[in-house]
């Protein structure tokens, strides 16, 4: 939500009680208690001022508590209905809750009342491109820009859209537009660098040591630059002064982020000892039975998107995106995943055809199967062989080192907080690995694996046996994959409009002396890959 100023608030300052004008205050100081604390006072005694139920919901924006800030902007909204601030804030709320869908229709209210503002049409080109209605969010971006040019934010996600669709020299001018606007912005290099086939010049590189070098540079921007000066110094094979960028952006990112490799440990625990052959024999034709989605599944960065790009080729299956929709719906239960056992046949067949309903709006074809590639899906996929077990299950894996460098060097936009770290990183894939065998030992063929360095040598068998498995006829396209033009919305967009390439499978090499945490981390499923350790 729009951060509330202090010289906002003191500018109106005869309008406003003292309480209300403090806890503005505190909010631009980010005292975030305090700020709470004279909110709730100064309700208790004034329940129904709209204007202090808004600065609580800000306030429960910035903490991420997005639930609560919801409920409280529909309290003002009850109340004040014409309260257009409140409902933009709204429509952010929802945003950020992944309900694009309801963020648009509340910005349509919005922007009826405020049609000028470029904040307000800004979000909601983002909101269409999370719904894939990209040909629209450009026009809103090219709106939005032609109304206030000097964005450089602006720009910098008129260059998402644009590289999502394949606008890839479009999108680099986007990008480029917004770093002459705003040098110091970390996360437009970093777009550039992340297309993976811009080579930065020197006075690129200078520009970016004097941005991170300012005094005044935001930590965001600080790692953002880190990371895509790692990627110039590799792309000139400096490995050395390449992996110090890396690590200085991973360490800054990590101070950010509350991430327990020993809790993840645990979680797989709990899953593994739940799921027995006991267990699934008793659910045996529950669930909802519908052969729709393909769940493309895996560790981050290991060919899940080569594969939806191969997949997506076919005539009959459809590529969506990472949805959200599996961890929102699993994880509403607090006790997660301890309350699979408690699920009735009645709640997993309606918690499946939920999935089908949510995700209605991502499919824009009538094509009959369509994929869901949210790597980290494996963490629930017990949940979803439960909820929807005629779904394919394909599990995309690729060589530890290559895999987890290849993390290491990403900076995601959100999540992945196990990436920023090498051990961190080593006992994660050590997890995914040890559920996969697991289900492997007690679902045999229930879940299709794919090796990339296999579809790299022998890509033709690859996906023959891929098809095979999702039920569908070879097809020649589906080997021309590179030439499909749809939408790609992961970091891998450019690769996989590219043919298949064997560079990926030898990327850590040189930076192989920096590595010992991660090789420790990864003990004995570095010595079997791709088979897990004897005994798993």
């Amino acid at each position: 939500m729009a951060t509330v100023t202090t010289q906002s608030w003191l500018s109106r300052l005869g309008q406003y009680p003292p309480r209300l004008i403090e806890a503005a205050v505190a909010m631009n100081e980010n005292d975030i208690p305090r700020a709470e604390f004279l909110l709730r006072s100064h309700l208790k005694e004034r329940p129904f001022e709209v204007a202090a139920i808004r600065m609580l919901a800000e306030v429960a924006g910035r903490i991420g508590r997005y639930k609560d800030a919801e409920t409280l902007l529909r309290r003002a909204l009850e109340l004040s209905p014409g309260f257009t601030a409140a409902r933009a804030n709204l429509a952010l709320v929802l945003y950020r809750q992944n309900r694009p869908a309801d963020a648009i229709a509340e910005l349509n209210t919005v922007l009826a009342e405020e049609p000028d503002n470029p904040g307000h049409a800004n979000l909601q080109a983002a909101a269409m491109g999370r719904i894939g209605e990209f040909d629209d969010a450009i026009t809103l971006y090219e709106r939005v820009l032609e109304q206030a040019p000097n964005q450089p934010r602006v720009w910098m996600s008129f260059g998402h859209m644009l590289k999502t669709v394949g606008r890839l020299d479009e999108g680099i001018a986007a990008y480029r537009r917004a770093i002459g606007i705003m040098p110091s912005l970390g996360e437009a290099w970093w777009s550039l660098a992340n297309l993976k086939t811009v080579k930065f010049t020197d006075a690129d590189i200078a520009a970016m040591e004097q941005a991170l070098t300012g005094g005044d540079v935001a930590k965001e921007d600080r790692f953002h630059l880190d990371f895509a000066l790692g990627k110039a110094f590799e792309d000139r094979g400096e490995a050395n002064q390449a992996f110090a960028h890396y690590a200085a952006g991973n360490a800054l990112r990590r101070t950010e982020l509350d991430y327990d490799a020993d809790e993840q440990e645990r979680y797989v625990d709990r899953l593994i000892e739940i799921a027995t052959p006991e267990f699934f024999a008793a659910r045996e034709g529950q669930g909802f039975h519908a052969p729709d989605p393909i769940f493309v599944l895996g560790m981050p960065r290991a060919g899940s998107t080569l594969v939806e790009q191969i997949l997506s080729s076919h005539s009959l299956i459809e590529g969506t995106t990472e949805l959200p929709d599996i961890p929102a719906m699993a994880r509403r239960a607090p006790n997660y995943p301890l309350n699979l056992p408690d699920l009735t046949a009645e709640q997993l067949a309606a918690q499946g055809e939920e999935f089908l309903r949510r995700t209605r709006i991502q499919r824009k074809t009538d094509r009959p199967f369509f994929i869901d590639k949210l790597p980290n899906n494996w963490m629930h996929v017990i949940y979803i062989m439960l909820i929807l077990p005629g779904a394919k299950i394909v599990d995309a894996r690729r060589h530890p080192l290559g895999c987890c460098f290849s993390n290491f060097k990403q900076h995601f936009a959100k999540g992945q907080a196990f990436s920023y770290s090498l051990s961190d990183m080593g006992r994660y894939y050590r997890d995914y690995v040890r559920l996969m065998a697991h289900l492997d030992r007690v679902r045999p063929g229930r879940i299709h694996r794919v090796v990339y360095e296999r579809m790299v040598d022998d890509t033709e068998s690859e996906v023959r046996s891929l098809l095979a498995y999702c039920g569908v006829e070879f097809e020649e396209a589906c080997l021309a994959f590179h030439k499909t033009e749809r939408a790609v919305r992961t970091p891998s967009s450019e690769q996989v409009r590219q043919p298949i390439y064997r560079d990926g499978t030898e990327a850590w090499k040189p930076f192989a002396a920096h590595l010992d945490p991660l090789r420790e981390a990864l003990g004995e499923v570095l010595d079997h890959y791709p088979a897990p350790p004897p005994g798993w």
